[in-house]
Order: C-alpha cells, then structure tokens, then sequence
C-alpha cells in the first residue's frame, strides 16, 4: 500500500476514504509545511496531499535529489507554493481542484463586495459596541451596488462565476481584464488593465497567484481606480502590494477593500486593521463543509489515478 501524506486533517470523510485506500500519515497541526517538513515528506512518502504555503519550493527539491514522493495532489485550485518547474524536473507529477471551489469563491468574493460597499462590517461593530442610537436618515451611507460598473481581473472560471453573480444577480455592467482574449458566458467588454480599472466602481481580483502576478495591482493601478471605488480580492494576497493599498486608502485615493487573502498571510498589516473602511475575511473562500469535502475527493482521485497508472484527472 502506497504511503501518503497529507499536510493538514480534511474533512473526516475525506481521511476515512483515504484510509481505505492509502497508508495515510497526516501531520498534527494546522500551520503550513516549512523547508524541513517538505523535505521530509519528499524523502519518506509516495504522495503527498499538501496545501496553501506549504513550501515545496526548489530548494526542498533541491535537497532531496531522488525523492521517494512521485506525485503532489495539492488540495486547492491555488498552488503558487510549489515550484511546478522544480517538481517536474525531480520526477513528480503536481494536481489541483479545479472546479470544486469556484462557486464558493464566487460568493465569497460577493460576500466582500457588499460589505465593504454598504459598510456592513462596521456597522455590525458598531452594534455590537452598543454605540449604535438608532435608525436616522443620513446614517453610515455607502455604495448603491446594483448597477454598478464591475472590473474582474483574471476571467477563468470564478472570474466567470463572479461576472454572472454580479450582471444577473445586480444588474452590473461587466468589464474584464485577461492575459489572452477570453469568450465568456456574460455580457462584458474585455479591456486593458488601466482602462478597466478606471471604468469601474467595483474591482474583484481573480487572477491565479504566482510570479506572473505578484504586485500586479500596485500603487500605478491604485490611482488609476476612481475615487469612490471599491477593491475586492479573493486570489492570492500578493497579487495587490499591500503597503501600496495602505497608502491608497489612508490618501482616499480608494473608498474601500474587502480582502479575503493577505501579502503576508496569516500576518495582517496593523493599518489594514485599524481601518473601517476595510472588510477583512479569514481566507474564508472555500470554506464550507461540501466545498472541502469536494476537494479532498479531487484530491484522492489524483492519488488513485495516479496508484492505478491512469491518466492524472488535473494536471497542472
């Protein structure tokens, strides 16, 4: 029986089935692998289920020239924490699971958007410091977001998911930004970066993380949004340099940020912290019980596919 690793407990469902079919080893603690912890699993087990920061990057690789491991079935769609190149190039195959989170996601990213819209977030603690003194007429008003113009960065498939949420559900024209020119299911008008991030009261990151995108929204793309607009991100943290936000929203170059992800997760920048016009989530986007379910099974069907010599389900 094959030995396989799984960086942090899942669902139990998930770890019954994977008893059954595997010899599992799960880790204790809920804290990403680190250098050592990767390197170990590399050396000692035949797959590996890791996820979000844990860091089999290239040195890890590096460290172990003929790793034991053949194959990383990393639960999440997100696996900017592996070095793709590097795992190839020591003999192992990397998965994902897509499809499983987009619609989670999706309305996590609208769950972003109509908080920090309409002030939902400090209007809850405001309540619940007993300072609210009742309804009057001009009281915490926000933005009015059916209607509104959306920018999603980065069209696959929650980029989609979003994008319909927000045109059928709201009434919003859609504009999107994409590497590549991009068919979609909902009306929208593809632009340049600068151009869609000017046109919009509302912008949603979407794009995957990684290299290509870090920093892709810095302090240039901060003051190219208007100045009642609203920024959303539910990708990776570091798609938006944070320091630049920070400055972008103490200056009022943007009116708010609803953030589901963070440059330095866990880690939250305490000026982020002390601001009331910004919603912050705990990396809540696939947080739901069927959600994470869905994934541990897509996970394990890359490790059966793999056992069984079959085609890989979702190669990346």
């Amino acid at each position: 029986m094959l030995s396989l690793l799984i960086s942090r407990r899942l669902p139990d469902s998930v770890m019954a089935e994977a008893a059954a079919l595997f010899e599992v080893t799960c880790r204790p603690v809920t804290t990403p692998m680190n250098h050592a912890d990767c390197v170990a699993a590399l050396r000692d087990h035949d797959l590996i289920v890791p996820t979000l920061g844990d860091a089999f990057r290239a040195a890890a690789f590096a460290e172990v020239p003929a790793p034991r491991a053949r194959l990383l079935a990393n639960f999440g769609v997100g696996y900017n924490h592996i070095d793709v190149a590097a795992a190839r190039a020591a003999g192992l195959a990397v998965t994902n699971t897509p499809g499983a989170v987009t619609d989670a996601t999706a309305d996590i990213a609208l769950t972003l958007i109509l908080m920090t819209a309409r002030r939902a977030g400090e209007g809850e603690r405001l309540v619940r410091a007993g300072a609210w003194q009742g309804w009057h007429p001009t009281q915490m008003l926000g933005m009015h977001v059916s209607g509104r113009t959306v920018c999603v960065v980065g069209m696959g498939r929650i980029g989609q998911a979003i994008a319909r949420r927000c045109h059928f559900g709201f009434g919003c024209k859609i504009v999107h930004v994409n590497r590549s020119p991009k068919a979609v299911d909902v009306p929208s008008v593809q632009m340049s970066l600068p151009d869609a991030l000017a046109a919009a009261d509302i912008v949603v990151i979407a794009t995957p993380g990684g290299a290509e995108t870090r920093h892709l929204i810095g302090a240039a793309e901060l003051s190219a949004m208007k100045s009642h607009a609203i920024l959303v991100n539910i990708s990776r943290g570091d798609v938006i340099d944070e320091a630049a936000l920070v400055a972008a929203l103490q200056a009022g170059k943007i009116a708010g940020a609803g953030l589901d992800v963070y440059e330095f997760e866990p880690d939250l920048s305490p000026e982020l912290a002390a601001m009331e016009n910004v919603t912050l989530l705990p990396h809540l986007g696939t947080a739901a019980l069927e959600v994470r379910e869905d994934m541990g099974r897509m996970a394990l069907e890359n490790c059966v596919a793999f056992a069984e010599g079959r085609d890989l389900p979702n190669p990346v």
